[in-house]
């Protein structure tokens, strides 16, 4: 529904109850497969990147890879008891469960639309009383029922204030297999400077383009630099870019304002996809395998704001943006840029925009998200 840009409360309320509740009672070796199907439907975009390194080979196999590994995990759950209760308790531990450091499973983004509260004390309640409604009988289950039309109540709107900027943040559809080919490089940085030329003439005060739009090393491209810089002076830019340091290469973000530029490195790097988290001696191999020998991206130790007159924005770059780590001392706003190309046609976006929903209720940030073949815009709490 959400895909499809569907939004009715009634409809996603229901289903949340229907599907939970089919989860809670289906048949043990039903379960197993539901876990299969979650882990396909869920995730089968995540091979489409691997196209785009001459692998595709290697798509099918991801796809049925991340079936077969959620399927154990139900299938390991249904080996401990197949009791509603077992099954609630190992639903609720999923919120924290991080494969390898990925938290794209999310099982309370079903709610985020709905009339219940996406906050996980309440997710926990709910399977409480979702499982009293299976457990209970005859006009004891009218109870379960009433209580669950009760938590309905727990989810109240948030007021919040945007600040007094006029932002930009264009709508872009950049073909991946283009982006990093040397004949098309001038071709998209004079789209960028396109975009913040017609921003300066509608009088924005801030033009966030999305991530690596600078398909180059943008710190080393003094040209390029410059050129951004003295716009700086009739817009704040903010764009995304990679950076060289000591022979390092960082996934970034550029603020160019009053002809000065700052540079706010990645902190959270996508596993498997910037960052191999397994020992030195296996990521030596995948990347010599499967990426002609190239190094992982480094990442930032520590988050980094940027501040913008008088406001102070959190930098956050695509995957990062859906951790906790992002959101330490519950930033009032955030800009994040994303590059969803890789993926696209897909739920990716969807999904993406959806964990980006969960975390601004979570943490009561003002998200401002650019996102090149994305879903870009503001995201309110």
């Amino acid at each position: 529904m959400e895909y499809f840009s569907v939004h009715v409360k009634i409809f996603d309320t229901i289903f949340a109850i229907i599907g939970f509740y089919g989860l809670l009672t289906c048949e043990k070796k039903t379960f197993t497969w539901v876990g299969f199907f979650i882990g396909i439907l869920w995730f089968y975009w995540i091979g489409f990147g691997f196209g785009f390194y001459d692998l595709n080979y290697l798509i099918p196999l991801v796809v049925i890879g991340f079936g077969i590994i959620y399927g154990l995990f139900f299938w390991s759950i249904s080996k401990l008891g197949i009791t509603p209760e077992i099954r609630a308790f190992f639903l609720f531990l999923f919120v924290f469960f991080k494969p390898f450091g990925f938290n794209w499973f999310k099982p309370e983004l079903i709610f985020i639309n709905s009339y219940f509260s996406t906050d996980i004390y309440f997710y926990g309640l709910f399977l409480i009383v979702l499982t009293l409604c299976v457990r209970l009988k005859k006009l004891w289950k009218l109870i379960g029922i009433l209580l669950l039309i009760t938590l309905t109540f727990f989810n109240k709107p948030l007021h919040v204030t945007l600040p007094n900027l006029d932002i930009a943040i264009p709508i872009t559809n950049l073909d991946q297999g283009k982006k990093w080919k040397k004949e098309f490089r001038n071709q998209i940085v004079e789209n960028n400077f396109f975009l913040i030329k017609e921003a300066i003439k509608a009088k924005k005060d801030l033009i966030i383009l999305h991530e690596s739009a600078f398909p180059l090393y943008l710190n080393l491209d003094i040209k390029t630099l410059n050129r951004l810089k003295k716009l700086s002076y009739d817009i704040v830019i903010v764009t995304g870019g990679l950076h060289v340091k000591e022979n390092l290469v960082y996934n970034s973000s550029y603020l160019f304002q009053n002809g000065e530029f700052k540079i706010a490195d990645k902190v959270v790097l996508v596993p498997f996809g910037e960052k191999i988290p397994l020992p030195k001696w296996a990521v030596d191999i995948i990347n010599n395998l499967f990426f002609n020998g190239a190094d992982d991206y480094k990442n930032a130790q520590n988050v980094f704001n940027f501040e913008i007159e008088n406001y102070t924005f959190r930098n956050a770059i695509c995957y990062e943006a859906t951790t906790d780590r992002l959101y330490e001392n519950s930033p009032k706003y955030m800009i994040a840029i994303s590059n969803n190309a890789w993926f696209t046609p897909s739920i990716e976006p969807t999904l993406q925009n959806l964990l980006l929903k969960l975390y601004a209720k979570k943490y009561k940030t003002i998200i401002y998200h650019s996102a090149n073949s994305g879903i870009s815009g503001i995201i309110l709490p």
